[in-house]
């Protein structure tokens, strides 16, 4: 079976075009062990995840995210660019604008000479849509949690077809420092019954904000395009940003664009993905580790 590895500002992936795969070996490759081994960065490929490219009957293919813990996420921001990269460049699909299926709904993806620009949809701001704990149709905006051994935090959430709590930081230092020490508390924290990726964000201004992310079910990765939709989403929402202009996020692998549009009817990202290498591999005969 053919691999490809791509990344989008280092957040990595194995990319496997299933469409035309029948049998034991696509559901092999999307098996967790699989997963996890194939993912481990010292004994296999190493990635950030699996995306697995599959049918679809009402867009040009669907996306399944696969996370290195073999968890499955229903959306990735930096993913989908790539699954849109690998299906122009090497999928036969001949065309600038891809309706590509997620977990989080059918995504409209444009390629242009200033990257792929993804239409995410509206976020989805209550807490039964989250999901979180508490009144399922009030929003979280600002709200403290109290975690053990460190100072009481805001925390606003978002769910860009996946969960994320935002917090917002003095400096981009500070980002980095808690993104280690409260990412993985925060990830499985009670309010949160699938877990949550967490956000760590520095603004430096109305147009540009510093971002560190814990991704669920990863840890700290170099970048999350979902990750840096909800920042802006929540940066709007606490009247640090403004729904309109263009806003670059700054994550540890390079900037994002993302666009808020008014009255949050749909959020845009902007950015690339890269092609690394392909390889061929047998995920019946990959052996995971006990």
């Amino acid at each position: 079976m053919r691999f490809a590895k791509y990344h989008g500002l280092g957040n990595d992936f194995i990319v496997v075009d299933l469409r035309d795969v029948r049998g034991d070996d696509a559901a092999a490759v999307q098996d967790p062990a699989v997963v996890r081994a194939l993912c481990d960065r010292q004994f296999g490929i190493g990635a950030d995840g699996v995306l697995a490219i599959l049918p679809a009957e009402h867009a040009v293919a669907r996306m399944r995210v696969l996370n290195a813990d073999g968890s499955e996420a229903e959306m990735c921001g930096n993913g989908i660019r790539c699954v849109v990269k690998e299906l122009h460049d090497r999928g036969g699909v001949d065309r600038r604008e891809l309706p590509i299926e997620t977990g989080a709904g059918r995504l409209v993806c444009e390629l242009g000479d200033d990257g792929i620009t993804v239409s995410m949809g509206a976020p989805r701001l209550a807490r039964g849509e989250i999901p979180m704990t508490g009144p399922a149709q009030e929003r979280c905006i600002e709200h403290p949690i109290a975690i053990a051994g460190q100072p009481t935090r805001n925390f606003t959430c978002v769910s860009m077809g996946n969960p994320h709590a935002v917090t917002f930081v003095e400096s981009r230092d500070d980002a980095r420092r808690l993104a280690e020490t409260l990412g993985p508390i925060v990830e499985h924290h009670a309010y949160f019954p699938q877990r949550t990726n967490v956000e760590l964000a520095h603004v430096r201004g109305p147009q540009e904000i510093d971002l560190v992310v814990w991704e669920r079910g990863v840890g700290i990765t170099l970048a999350c395009g979902t990750g840096a939709c909800a920042t802006v989403v929540a940066a709007v929402l606490t009247g640090r940003c403004e729904e309109g202009p263009w806003v670059r996020v700054n994550l540890p692998g390079g900037p994002l664009s993302i666009r808020v549009v008014p009255e949050l009817s749909n959020v845009q990202m902007r950015g690339p993905a890269v092609h690394v290498f392909d390889g061929e591999l047998d995920p019946r005969a990959v052996a995971p580790r006990p």
